[in-house]
C-alpha cells in the first residue's frame, strides 16, 4: 500500500468515517473553545512555567505545573489530534488532578503532520522526556495520552525507543487514553495524504507491533461510546501486550473520556497515580 489515502469505501467499509469522532458526538463543535476556556483558567492559578524548549522547533515547548513542596513525581500528558493538530494549551486543565495528587504535571506540544512524519513526531516525545527528566532529576515517571497521545506514550516503553536509561527507568505506568495502537487501518483514510504512511512505517509506528518494556505496568483506558474503532484499538494494544490491563469507562466518548483527569478523586486519575512508589 502507498503513502496516499485509499478508498474510503475499501472492504465495504467507510474507513474515514470509522475513525471520525466529531461526526458522531452530539456539540462536538463546541469541545475545543471550552477546553481552551478550561486550560486557560487553570493556567491563570497554577504555578509554574510556560513553553519551556527541549528543542529549536516553536511546537517543541512544554508546559511544567508544579505543585506545593516537593513532588511526588512527574505526570506527563500528551495530547492527540491525529497527529495534525492541537497544542499543548488545549489540555493545561487536565494536570489539575495529578497536581492536587502532589505530582509536578508537564504537558508538550510536538511537531505536527504533514511537517513531518510520525517517527519524527514519537522522536519529539523521547526528547521532551529527556529534558523533563533533567529538570525534576529525582521520583517516579508516569505517562499519560490522548488518542494519538496515546500512541506517543505508548511508544515511549517499547523496546526500539532509544530513552536514556535513567529516565526509562523511572517510568512508572502508562496509560494510554482511547489510544492508536494499530496504525495500518488509517493508510485506508482521506488523513493518510498528510500522514503519509506506507506499510512499513505503519508497523514501524504501531505499538501492537512491538515488545514493551515488561517492568511498566499499562493500563488501557477507553470510553465505552467510543467508535467501534476506536474499542478495537485498545483491545488490540491489550491482546498484544500481555500483563496490560484494559478499562472501558462506561458510557464515555472520546472527547469526554479523558475529563477524569482534571479531578484528583477519579478513577482515570487514579488509573495514572494509584500505587505508584513515591
Amino acid at each position: 500500500m502507498g503513502g496516499g489515502a485509499m478508498s474510503r469505501q475499501e472492504d465495504g467499509i467507510d474507513w474515514d468515517d470509522a475513525y471520525a469522532n466529531a461526526a458522531h458526538i452530539p456539540g462536538a463543535a463546541d469541545y475545543p473553545s471550552r477546553w481552551a476556556e478550561a486550560a486557560a483558567a487553570f493556567r491563570a492559578g497554577a504555578f509554574g512555567e510556560c513553553d519551556l524548549p527541549y528543542g529549536h522547533h516553536p511546537r517543541q515547548r512544554f508546559d511544567l505545573f508544579m505543585p506545593p513542596g516537593a513532588p511526588a513525581g512527574l505526570a506527563v500528558f500528551v495530547h492527540g489530534g491525529y497527529w495534525l493538530r492541537f497544542d499543548k494549551s488545549f489540555w493545561s486543565h487536565l494536570a489539575a488532578g495529578p497536581l492536587a495528587r502532589g505530582w509536578a504535571v508537564a504537558l508538550p506540544s510536538y511537531r505536527l503532520a504533514p511537517e513531518v512524519g510520525i517517527a519524527c513526531i514519537t522522536h519529539d516525545i523521547a526528547q521532551a522526556l529527556g529534558v523533563m527528566a533533567r529538570l525534576l532529576p529525582r521520583g517516579p515517571i508516569v505517562l499519560a495520552g490522548h488518542s494519538a497521545g496515546g500512541h506517543l506514550v505508548a511508544r515511549m516503553i517499547c523496546k526500539d525507543i532509544h530513552l536514556p536509561e535513567t529516565v526509562a527507568a523511572r517510568i512508572a505506568r502508562v496509560v494510554p487514553v482511547s489510544p492508536l495502537s494499530d496504525l495500518r487501518p488509517l493508510m485506508r483514510t482521506q488523513m493518510n495524504t498528510a500522514l503519509g504512511l506506507d506499510e512499513p512505517e505503519a508497523r514501524a509506528q504501531s505499538p501492537v507491533c512491538h515488545t514493551p518494556r515488561p517492568d511498566v505496568p499499562v493500563v488501557i483506558w477507553v470510553g465505552g461510546a467510543e467508535r467501534p474503532a476506536f474499542l478495537d484499538q485498545a483491545r488490540w494494544l491489550a491482546a498484544a501486550w500481555p500483563g496490560a490491563a484494559l478499562s472501558i469507562d462506561a458510557a464515555r466518548h472520546h472527547f469526554d473520556v479523558i475529563e477524569g483527569f482534571a479531578r484528583p478523586d477519579s478513577p482515570l486519575t487514579g488509573a495514572l497515580l494509584d500505587a505508584v512508589p513515591t
